[in-house]
Parts: structure tokens; C-alpha cells; sequence
């Protein structure tokens, strides 16, 4: 049987969004770790590694999070963070490009100040990833630059500075957590995947009511995100939960059909169409009417197995620029990496603000098929 190691509360970082933190080195946050590589459930995962020493700002506080693997709605999550620019680059993880914007435990940082010298020799400039790390983001969660596989173009150092050191071979921590990354191998052999994504029903266990006040004054208190809109995204939970039951009733008594705010429904009853545009990073796209995307969608919501949602609802209409081309992901249920057939499309900025989730801090990367989209003229 597995021990769950748990981290203590005394000298909790009480972190807000926003406050300047540093990574801590490999044998401090070894420390922290049971035999999985997990602290509460949670793994510290290889493609973390590159940021251990390294100085890095908190984007939010990660003190909820929506359940997408049993849809059992928000499930409360215990002393981590979000950190910017800290996306995974699935390098550990067969390549996988969901691009999860990853969980840091307080534990696994140190609170510091914008003068304090560094401890090691690492860029002190939190906007600065590591090679290979996703993009700084912007504070709303979205991406600043552009690159492969939702990654920046690494610009080498700039003359004269030092290159911080990587994580060395052979050390304890790493042999770890890369076991840790494989799950057993499914009934034909099949390799399956751990990370944080796949094991998130254990490092949050508990569920988080709606009428649970506490996560809004949270929300606020850590500046996750402002009264107004954490107002906003509480009135359209109770709206929804108000919908799910209500489609319980006859349809006469339903509004708009027990449908969530947002309103996606998709009409076709057959195989629904493709359309492929080539998009190449950086290309300049419109992403479609709400009304034109729900055209291409079956009764599932799923347009050849790719779902559109009332979150990427909020953006039709919307120009953004190509970021990169998808086509694999781990599959959060199984731990699969499933291959798309045809490619999708991640976009510059567009990310889930959880206006539609109860503030959910998470913060997705959403795929668009390119049926959903339209390339658009480059402005004068």
C-alpha cells in the first residue's frame, strides 16, 4: 500500500496572484515527495524540473479546479499555484500538446522579493522559460509568443550572461518522477500516461459545492479574479444548475430546452463536415459565428470527435493569430495518447477565463477545428 505524503500547514505562502516566487531545487522538493513522486496526490512531473531555481510569478491560485474527467463539477484543491508561463511541454509525456498550464505546491516554493539575489545561478526575470517551456503568458492566462507546439522560440541568452544550469542525470529526483510517468500498459499493450492531468481526481478528492461561499471570497481575496466578475460567474453556475435539473420536467417547461448559459446545441443527427485550411502559424484567422459553428456540430456537440463548448462560445467573432497545429493529447480518463486524424488549431490569446466554470483557475488551451475558422486579410 501506498502512503500519501502530505504537506503541513505551518508556513503556509498564503500566496496571491501576482506575488514573486522561486522554484526550489531538486533535493528540497525530492524531500517533499512519497515513492509515486506525488505530494498529496499531486506528481511533480520531469517536465517541471527545468524550472527548479528559477523565479517565476503566480498567475492564480489554484484552490479549485473543474473535473473533466468524472464531470462531477469543481473539486477543491489544497495549497498550489499557478505559476506564468509554466505550461507543460509533454516532452516526458510522448509529446503530448495540451499545453496544461501546470500545479505547483507551495511546498515545492519560496516566497521571495523582486530584490533578493537569486540562490543559484538562474535568470531572475519571471517572464523568462526555461527551453522547451511553454510561452510567457499574459495575466489573463493567454499566450505572449508564438512557437511550435504552444512552446516560445527560445531566443539563447543574451551575450555575456550565464546559462543556467539543467537538471543533471542521475539524480534521485529524476529516475522518480520519469517512472512515474507511465501508467500499466492497457490490455493490448497500448502505453498509457500519468501526469497531473490523469490523476487530478486524487490530488483534488474532495468536491466543491456550488453554495460553497468560501471560493468566491477566495477567488477575490487571491486575485484570481475581480468581484464583478466572480459575481457574474456564480450567477450563471446557479443558472446552469437551475437548467440541469429542470431537464427533468416535460419540454414545455423547460427554458430553451434545460440548455447551459452560453447556449451550444448542435443540430446535424448525421456525420458531421470537415474543412481544412492548411493553417500555418501566425496566419491572421476570424474564428466563425456562434450560429455557423453550431452548423457544424452533431447532437453531442462534436464536430468529428472534437467538442465545442460555451467557454469557446464566448470568443466567435473574434480575430486571433495561429499559435500552432495539434494533433495528439493524452486522454485524461485512460492515460491514451489519442492521434487526431486531422489536425487542430491552438490560437494566440484564447484561453478559458472559466467565466462560464465558476472562475475555474485552470485556464485550458482550447482546440479549434479549422471548419471553425477563416483566414482573414492582413491590416494595412
Amino acid at each position: 500500500m501506498t502512503a500519501t505524503r502530505t504537506a503541513p500547514d505551518a508556513g503556509a505562502l498564503a500566496l496571491r496572484a501576482g506575488d514573486l516566487v522561486e522554484v526550489r531545487g531538486e533535493a528540497e522538493i525530492l524531500a517533499t515527495l512519497d515513492e509515486r513522486g506525488e505530494l498529496e496526490g499531486l506528481p511533480f512531473m520531469p517536465e517541471m524540473l527545468a524550472y527548479c531555481g528559477r523565479r517565476l510569478t503566480v498567475h492564480k491560485v489554484a484552490h479549485k479546479v473543474c473535473d473533466t474527467i468524472g464531470r462531477s463539477g469543481m473539486r477543491r484543491m489544497e495549497r498550489a499555484v499557478h505559476l506564468t508561463g509554466a505550461r507543460c511541454d509533454g516532452a516526458a509525456h510522448g509529446g503530448c500538446q495540451t499545453a496544461c498550464l501546470m500545479y505547483w505546491k507551495e511546498a515545492w516554493l519560496k516566497r521571495v522579493e523582486p530584490g533578493d539575489p537569486p540562490e543559484r545561478d538562474a535568470p531572475a526575470d519571471p517572464a523568462a522559460a526555461p527551453p522547451g517551456a511553454a510561452a510567457p503568458e499574459r495575466r489573463d492566462g493567454s499566450f505572449a509568443a508564438l512557437g511550435a507546439l504552444g512552446s516560445a522560440v527560445p531566443a539563447g541568452p543574451a551575450p555575456g550572461s550565464a546559462v543556467p544550469p539543467g537538471p543533471a542525470p542521475g539524480r534521485r529526483l529524476l529516475p522518480l518522477i520519469e517512472a512515474a510517468t507511465r501508467k500499466e500498459p492497457g490490455p493490448d499493450g497500448e502505453e498509457r500516461f500519468s501526469c497531473q492531468g490523469t490523476e487530478m481526481l486524487r490530488a483534488a478528492p474532495s468536491c466543491l459545492p456550488l453554495k460553497d461561499v468560501r471560493q468566491y471570497v477566495m477567488d477575490v481575496r487571491t486575485g484570481n479574479a475581480g468581484p464583478l466578475f466572480v459575481l457574474r460567474a456564480l450567477l450563471i453556475g446557479l443558472f446552469n444548475r437551475v437548467q440541469d435539473r429542470s431537464r427533468k420536467l416535460p419540454g414545455w417547461l423547460r427554458f430553451r430546452d434545460g440548455m447551459r448559459w452560453g447556449f451550444v446545441a448542435g443540430r446535424l443527427t448525421g456525420p458531421t463536415p470537415g474543412g481544412a485550411l492548411d493553417l500555418r502559424p501566425g496566419e491572421l484567422v476570424r474564428i466563425k459565428s456562434k450560429a455557423e459553428i453550431l452548423g457544424t456540430l452533431n447532437q453531442d456537440r462534436l464536430n468529428r470527435g472534437m467538442g465545442f463548448d460555451e467557454e469557446m462560445s464566448r470568443y466567435c467573432g473574434r480575430t486571433a493569430r495561429v499559435l500552432s497545429r495539434v494533433d495528439r493529447c493524452i486522454d485524461e480518463r485512460t492515460g491514451r495518447m489519442l492521434t487526431m486524424k486531422s489536425p487542430c488549431i491552438v490560437l494566440e490569446g484564447i484561453v478559458c477565463a472559466g467565466a462560464y466554470t465558476v472562475s475555474c483557475p485552470r485556464a485550458f488551451i482550447p482546440f479549434w477545428r479549422e471548419i471553425w475558422l477563416e483566414r482573414v486579410e492582413e491590416p494595412a
